[in-house]
C-alpha cells in the first residue's frame, strides 16, 4: 500500500516519507539544506540534473525553482530532510558573527545548486539527530529548530568561504525587495522604469542595484523566471505548451518556443 508522510515543524524542518515515485515543482522562498536518508532524489533546474544518494546533501539557494522527482522502490523508500533557515534568523546570526572573521572577499555563487562533499560527520550529525523527532510524530520546540539552524549555518560556513556572500545575500536591504517584487510580477508586461518606480528607485539606480544580487540583466532574469515557470507548468501536465506560454507573460508562441529551446535543449512539445 502506498504510504506518504510529511512532516512540518514551523516550515524549518521538513521530513518526507514515500513509498512511490512523486515530482513536484519546487521554490525555493528560503535558503534550503536537503539531506537524503533513503531512496534517491533528481533534482533539474535550468535542464541541468543531480542525482542526490543516501547520506548526501545540497544546498538549494533561495528565489530559485527546481523540479523534483524522488524516487523509491520495494526495499528504499524515499525520506529525506529539509532545513530552511528564516530570514529573520539569518539575520540576527549574522550579528553574532566576528566581523574580523567574514571573509571580505567572498563571492556570491552564480549556481543554484551546491552538492556539499559527502561523509561528513556534522552534516549526518545534523540530520540524524532530528529523525527520532519524526519518528515519534514530535515536533521540536523552538528553540531546538532555532539550534538545527545555527548547525546548519556553521555547515555551509565551514563548506566554502563564498558560501558567506551567498547565505547572507540579505545584508543590503534592497536585495530582497527586489527579488521578491519580481518573482511575483514576472509575468506581467512592465517596463523597467514602471518596475524601477514600483521598487521606489530612479532607473538608474534599480539598475544599479540590480546588478547586486543577479549577473543577468534584469529583462533576462525576467525571460529566464518565465521560462522556469512555464517548464514546470508544462513538465507537470498542468497547462498545454501555447496556455503556459501566455500564462507566464510570453506574447509570441514562436520566440517562446525558441528561447525554450535554447535553453533546455529540446522544444516544449516534447515534454
Amino acid at each position: 500500500m502506498e504510504q506518504l508522510n510529511v512532516f512540518d515543524c514551523s516550515n524549518v524542518l521538513i521530513a518526507s516519507f514515500f513509498t512511490d515515485d512523486r515530482g513536484c515543482a519546487h521554490e525555493n522562498r528560503e535558503h534550503t539544506l536537503i539531506y537524503l536518508c533513503s531512496g534517491e532524489l533528481e533534482i533539474e533546474e535550468r535542464g541541468k540534473k543531480t542525482i542526490l544518494h543516501p547520506g548526501e546533501c545540497a544546498f538549494m539557494r533561495r528565489d530559485n525553482r527546481m523540479w523534483l522527482q524522488k524516487h523509491a522502490d520495494e526495499e528504499h523508500p524515499y525520506r529525506s530532510v529539509v532545513l530552511k533557515f528564516t530570514k529573520p534568523f539569518l539575520r540576527e546570526f549574522y550579528q553574532t558573527l566576528d566581523r574580523k572573521e567574514i571573509p571580505m572577499e567572498s563571492k556570491r555563487e552564480k549556481v543554484s545548486l551546491r552538492v556539499l562533499p559527502n561523509n561528513r560527520p556534522d552534516i549526518r550529525s545534523l540530520f540524524e539527530s532530528v529523525v527520532p523527532y519524526f519518528d515519534a510524530g514530535v515536533k521540536p520546540s523552538d528553540d531546538v529548530l532555532k539550534l538545527k539552524m545555527i548547525e546548519g549555518a556553521y555547515v555551509l560556513l565551514n563548506t566554502d568561504k563564498n558560501l558567506y556572500a551567498s547565505l547572507f545575500d540579505f545584508v543590503d536591504p534592497w536585495k530582497i525587495d527586489i527579488i521578491d517584487y519580481l518573482n511575483d510580477n514576472y509575468m506581467y508586461d512592465l517596463s523597467m522604469e514602471e518596475i524601477a518606480s514600483y521598487t521606489g528607485r530612479s532607473l538608474a539606480t534599480f539598475k544599479r542595484d540590480f546588478a547586486k544580487v543577479s549577473d543577468l540583466t534584469p529583462q533576462k532574469w525576467i525571460i529566464k523566471r518565465r521560462l522556469e515557470a512555464a517548464h514546470e507548468l508544462i513538465k507537470s501536465g498542468k497547462k498545454r505548451v501555447t496556455e503556459a506560454c501566455f500564462d507566464v507573460g510570453f506574447k509570441n508562441l514562436s520566440h517562446f518556443s525558441k528561447v525554450y529551446k535554447e535553453t533546455y535543449g529540446y522544444a516544449p512539445s516534447m515534454i
